[in-house]
């Protein structure tokens, strides 16, 4: 049987910012699967800390990947949302990166994934930011809200982490050393959900 192939694409949240590689969310996606006979080999990722949607699309077109794969991950927005960048503009290239995304899956879009943009809102870099932190958590709902319509329109999975990312407002364990990025312990909870909608169509 094959190896299966998966490519990540998104911003620190996928690189696993502040984590061990191994603690990432895709790297442990993939050791999950590995436990239910689906043998991916390591992922590729396309992400960079910082990114925003526009970022990652032209980095994307910068490696001039020809492959296709049977598993894509798409999580991109929070630095749109952090840079004060255009909701509008967010939509359009957030359903350009879907497409992307779909053509990497060669065309198959059960086989693409988004995961929606965590809550920085609650983590300790936002208490000490001087930002308003509801709005922070607003502004986070409502580029989820734009993410998930888009990714809805295209009959596509969508996994919302999001609530789960509020618990760090009570559980510090859930956040690394940075005071900003997840935890391997929050990460453990993404792949545990990407898994569960992925195996569920197995």
């Amino acid at each position: 049987m094959a190896t299966l192939s998966y490519l990540a694409l998104g911003d620190s949240y996928t690189i696993g910012e502040a984590v061990e590689l191994n603690e990432s969310f895709p790297y442990q996606l993939v050791e999950i699967l590995k436990a239910k006979y689906l043998d991916f080999s390591a992922p590729k990722i396309v992400a960079k800390t910082g990114w925003t949607t526009d970022e990652l699309r032209h980095a994307i077109q910068q490696e001039q990947i020809t492959d296709t794969f049977d598993l894509v991950t798409l999580l991109v927005g929070v630095n749109n949302q952090y840079r004060g960048y255009s909701q509008d503009v967010y939509r359009k290239e957030f359903a350009e990166l879907l497409e992307m995304a779909i053509g990497f899956a060669e065309g198959n879009k059960a086989n693409v994934y988004v995961v929606s943009i965590p809550d920085w809102g609650v983590t300790e870099f936002a208490k000490q930011s001087g930002r308003d932190l509801k709005s922070i958590s607003n502004e986070i709902d409502t580029f989820n809200e734009i993410n998930r319509q888009e990714t809805e329109a295209q009959q596509i999975v969508y996994v919302d982490i999001t609530p789960g990312s509020r618990q760090a407002l009570k559980k510090q364990t859930l956040i690394a050393s940075d005071g900003l990025h997840p935890s391997g312990k929050m990460y453990a909870e993404w792949a545990q959900q990407i898994a569960e909608k992925l195996l569920e169509k197995q």
